[in-house]
């Protein structure tokens, strides 16, 4: 009887803020990407891609609910928890790190999923990104598009855009994210960081806004609609640098996923606009290491050349667009998903097995491999 009290106390700990941070700093600890708190299911964590469990006891609907009451920001938002739905905020924990936050209902309980944001603003060399993003972040102009599915870093690679024009350029950079993730300090650039619900209503009245704001540089968190995007494009064509991501899978299909946002009878027009305010896209995923230790970015990366800028003009070119990020990689510094897949396998970066279940072009890539490999072990006596 006295086992089941202890059980009881201890699972009724983890609602205490001590209880919670602690387990909250064992997973930052084991290199979490994600936390997860569900009534019904013990605390999971994201570590190398996979979600592990971090506990035994499962969390009832009160504790669930004493934990997102913990983690919201004001009393005012604590006072109407019961009426949340979905609800997004970011959270601190001193020596530990910051988190964006999500608070959600499934079953009718709480459910809250924690994303970790470093402490440090990342560097393109700390997350392994080719070098050619230094002269993509080092344009005057235009509109620079980071891609790939939830998850595959892309907030942190916007982050490390900014954080070089920060270093490097004497500019404005406005930020318009839900919530701010990475805090960047005032370097060379002065930086202004806008949250979403909190310092502007939303992201459309935020990019207007911030248009008024004597800005060089503008970053939105998300383009959702065709209204934000027009006026992203405005901004990019008035001679601002507009930074945004879209949950789209490689460079090709981007192009694609802007101009379909429009109506019908602008989708033409959308199209040679975003031909000329485009500059670069970067898409990535995010494979696990060969070594157990960490995932690392797999990245496409598209320029904007006056040759690519004529293929996005035709919407019946379009696909010829993959063979020439191929082609040009020597050239401009461009690189296709299975380029960049071929030279982390090269590197024993990531295995053979993972680069190929990634690939785009899985039976081409394979074709490539063999290639290398014969030509490799051609090499060899030689040497």
């Amino acid at each position: 009887m006295e086992e089941k009290h202890k059980g009881a106390r201890a699972s009724a700990g983890v609602t205490q803020p001590r209880g919670i941070e602690q387990i909250i700093k064992a997973a930052i600890d084991r290199g979490a990407s994600d936390l997860h708190i569900k009534a019904g299911d013990v605390f999971r964590a994201r570590i190398d891609g996979k979600l592990v469990p971090l506990t035994k006891q499962r969390l009832t609907p009160e504790q669930t609910k004493a934990i997102a009451q913990h983690l919201l920001p004001s009393d005012e938002d604590r006072g109407r928890l019961d009426r949340l739905r979905d609800y997004d905020c970011s959270w601190g924990m001193p020596g530990v790190g910051r988190f964006r936050v999500n608070i959600l209902r499934q079953r009718s309980s709480f459910m809250i999923v924690m994303r970790v944001i470093p402490f440090d603003v990342p560097t393109f060399e700390s997350l392994s990104l080719p070098s050619i993003l230094s002269t993509v972040a080092g344009a005057e102009r235009g509109m620079i598009l980071v891609t790939g599915v939830t998850g595959s870093g892309k907030s942190s690679t916007m982050a490390a855009i900014v954080n070089h024009i920060n270093q490097t350029q004497n500019k404005h950079i406005v930020t318009l994210e839900n919530p701010i993730e990475f805090l960047h300090r005032d370097i060379s650039c002065s930086v202004t960081q806008r949250e979403i619900g909190v310092d502007t209503d939303d992201f459309r009245a935020g990019l207007r806004a911030a248009l008024r704001q004597d800005p060089d540089v503008v970053l939105i968190g998300e383009m959702r609609d065709a209204e934000t995007i027009d006026t992203a494009i405005k901004a990019a064509e008035t001679g601002h640098l507009v930074i945004s991501t879209l949950h789209t899978p490689d460079a090709i299909s981007t192009v694609s996923r802007v101009v379909s946002m429009f109506p019908l009878e602008e989708q033409e027009v959308a199209r040679l606009r975003l031909a000329e305010a485009l500059q670069a896209v970067v898409s990535q995923r995010l494979l696990p290491r060969a070594d157990g230790h960490g995932r690392v970015a797999a990245v496409e990366i598209l320029i904007c050349t006056g040759t690519v800028r004529d293929l996005i003009r035709d919407a019946k070119r379009i696909a010829a667009l993959r063979d020439y990020i191929r082609d040009a990689r020597d050239q401009y510094g461009m690189q296709t998903f299975d380029q960049h897949l071929m030279e982390l396998v090269a590197d024993d970066v990531v295995t053979y097995e993972t680069a190929l279940a990634a690939a785009t072009n899985p039976a081409d890539f394979e074709l490539q491999m063999r290639t290398l490999r014969r030509r490799s072990r051609v090499a060899a006596p030689g040497q």
